[in-house]
């Protein structure tokens, strides 16, 4: 034991070994800040519901007679929008949602042509199995920019049901 040597090191090493760890978060906050300024924050778009005015159930519609007035978006458990209104003789098969969109305008500028001579309410008929995204798509049909329906309407609808 005598041979060896234990040495301890000296006080200002120990304070040399030490990392200074103010540099690193500078660089942490930096980059924190600016991926919250770069990062892009989508804009929700807000559909108007009114209330309900008293506690009572909601009067019922027959199907019927809402589509006399109606542009009707249907859309099945494929996720296929099929368009009926006055216009058209027979429902209009939309595999897209452009096609959708194009088919509820025609629907809207009716017979007249432009402007909105057509029915100015939309009712979009989902399957229950039908994905959330394509029935919001048929909703924002009636809200965009040249349709502008007066009353847009949803029914969820198992097979059956129509």
């Amino acid at each position: 034991m005598s041979d060896q040597l234990i040495s301890r090191p000296r006080k200002a090493d120990a304070e040399q070994d030490d990392m200074d760890m103010t540099p690193m978060v500078d660089v942490t906050f930096l980059l924190l800040i600016f991926f919250m300024i770069t990062a892009a924050f989508a804009l929700q778009k807000a559909m108007d519901v009114p209330p309900v005015e008293d506690d009572e159930a909601a009067p019922t519609q027959v199907v019927e007679e809402i589509e006399e007035d109606t542009v009707v978006v249907r859309l099945d458990e494929d996720n296929i929008y099929w368009i009926d209104a006055p216009i058209f003789e027979e429902e209009q098969k939309a595999v897209s949602r452009q096609d959708m969109r194009e088919a509820v305008r025609k629907a809207r500028e009716g017979k007249g042509g432009k402007f909105g001579k057509g029915p100015g309410k939309l009712l979009v008929q989902a399957h229950g199995d039908a994905t959330h995204e394509y029935m919001v798509a048929g909703l924002d049909a009636g809200a965009a920019e040249g349709v502008r329906m007066k009353e847009i309407r949803l029914r969820i609808y198992e097979d059956g049901d129509l």
